[in-house]
């Protein structure tokens, strides 16, 4: 056992070697951890937040931050999609400028941005539809179907928000981040102080991304290599957020909770946009750190992995959860998989049951990944590691792309 043992671990670590050493080494590996940390932050945040519970023969969706609201501290860990949308909009900035100086033109290399993003789509859309269709003719309850329905393809809804930003690069490139803030900050001020419709909020379902998306723009120009920069946002994102929270009214979880009257996310509110502004201060605080870090391979191995499998990952990890309830419910209600999130005790359970997602994640990866993975020469992909030939082997190490 010792000998296989060490002849696993020899064989991890000649394989990060070999991933480190094709990396190219212009390639700023922080954009890509910072990437990988914001997908896998807003999968343990649904996996932690999110319940499924049986009640007689029909699911519901409920949330320990309804029942405890002293965890929202959880959201704020866990609601990481503004540093996505920061590295977004950094790497599509930089990848519009690079094209433009290569003479490629914009359709060709918005259509590269784009394929990857919505190829993996087609397969979750195909499966849930004969899922849902299958669960509906065996006579399953529509509001169940409706909940699982609903959960899996609610990921959905981010990749059309960033599509249309990446659609509209070229026209961001130069906007101040302020522009966007102010949008929100008067959309919140009219729906909440001057009782306008709550409706206008969606507004700012495009205004509160702007925000780090065009704050990755700035990152491209430069602008905020500073620390400095990194300290104003996040000691001003975070005294705002505090004070919003304190004295204007605004939930303290950053993601919405069912029967709440309002949600930070959904649509965005001025609080979760001023967080997100503390957590792109945060992160560009880290970034040298994260540079330092990534040039161990191990740990540089399993931010590529990551990488390399960014939508399959996001677009499939509400899946893998509802799986495992599901197949749970063949042993009868388990505690924190089918019982309702109103005490340690649930969360205590729930934290046992993310080996179980993670499983179903895996298997949902090696039927899907496929779909995520483009062909080689492709433009308008950064490259994660080259080809290049193994020093022990005559075949060559296959590309990869992010």
């Amino acid at each position: 056992m010792r000998r296989a043992w060490h002849g696993v671990r020899h064989g991890i670590r000649h394989g990060a070697d070999r991933i480190d050493a094709a990396t190219p080494a212009d390639r700023d590996r922080a954009v890509d951890a910072l990437r990988a940390f914001a997908i896998l932050g807003v999968v343990m945040g649904h996996w932690l937040v999110t319940a499924l519970v049986a009640d007689g023969g029909t699911l519901h969706t409920a949330s320990p931050l309804q029942h405890m609201p002293w965890l929202a501290p959880i959201s704020w860990a866990f609601q990481t999609l503004a540093v996505f949308f920061l590295v977004g909009g950094h790497v599509a900035t930089r990848s519009h400028a690079s094209a433009r100086a290569n003479g490629t033109p914009y359709r060709t290399w918005l259509t590269a941005r784009l394929s990857r993003l919505f190829k993996p789509v087609a397969a979750v859309l195909a499966l849930w539809t004969i899922a849902t269709t299958a669960l509906l003719l065996t006579g399953t309850e529509f509001e169940t179907v409706r909940t699982l329905a609903k959960l899996a393809l609610s990921p959905l809804w981010f990749l059309v928000v960033f599509a249309a930003l990446t659609a509209a690069t070229p026209l961001l490139t130069r906007l101040n981040p302020l522009w966007p803030l102010a949008v929100v900050l008067h959309v919140d001020l009219l729906r909440f102080g001057l009782g306008a419709p709550q409706s206008l909020g969606w507004l700012n379902l495009a205004a509160g991304w702007l925000v780090p998306y065009t704050l990755g723009a700035a990152w491209t120009r430069g602008e905020l290599e500073r620390r400095r920069s990194g300290w104003v946002l996040l000691i001003g994102g975070t005294a705002a957020t505090a004070g919003l929270v304190a004295w204007a009214g605004y939930p303290a979880s950053m993601v919405g909770v069912p029967g709440a009257s309002v949600s930070n996310l959904n649509p965005p509110t001025l609080a979760a946009v001023t967080f997100g502004l503390a957590q792109c201060g945060l992160a560009l605080l880290l970034r040298e750190r994260l540079r330092r870090t990534m040039r161990r391979p191990l740990a540089w191995t399993a931010v590529a992995f990551v990488n390399l499998s960014a939508m399959t990952i996001f677009l499939w990890h509400q899946t893998a959860m509802m799986a495992t309830t599901a197949t749970g419910l063949l042993a009868g209600h388990l505690p924190g998989l089918h019982t309702r999130p109103d005490g340690v005790v649930w969360v205590a359970y729930r934290l046992a049951w993310l080996p179980a997602f993670a499983l179903a994640l895996t298997v949902c990866w090696a039927a899907f990944r496929s779909y995520e993975h483009g062909r080689p020469g492709r433009p308008g992909r950064s490259r994660v590691v080259r080809a290049q030939r193994s020093p022990d082997r005559a075949t060559p190490v296959r590309a990869r792309r992010v």
